[in-house]
């Protein structure tokens, strides 16, 4: 079964456009370094909840927008090696800098997939 790791970030609604960017310029290092799938999701319909939501997971602001995303890989294993590649890669490292987004803010993790339909 394949491996995917999520992420929910709260992203300031004028930096739409830069985050897209970055998103589409490492997609394809992900892919490179093992990813099958990365899928990128702007919130639109994130309500707010009684005891938690997603907004105040990542602490959202009144002008940050709440964004999906989770990266498919075949297996653990690819996903730990494909971390320890991008940790260390210059291209990688160089986006750093322009985050359209505080990084302190995301929240993530790895999950085995246990149904897909």
């Amino acid at each position: 079964m394949k491996y995917v790791e999520g992420f929910v970030v709260a992203v300031p609604a004028a930096n739409k456009e830069a985050y897209q960017k970055l998103a589409a310029a490492t997609a394809p290092l992900f892919k490179e370094f093992g990813a099958t799938r990365i899928v990128e999701c702007w919130g639109n319909d994130v309500p707010d909840g009684k005891l938690t939501d997603f907004r105040g997971a990542v602490k959202a602001e009144a002008d940050e927008v709440v964004v999906f995303s989770w990266i498919e890989y075949p297996s653990k294993a690819v996903r730990d090696e494909a971390n320890q590649k991008m940790m260390t890669d210059p291209r990688m490292k160089a986006f750093g800098d322009k985050m359209p987004f505080d990084g302190k803010r995301m929240i993530f993790g790895g999950f085995e997939s246990i149904l897909d339909q």
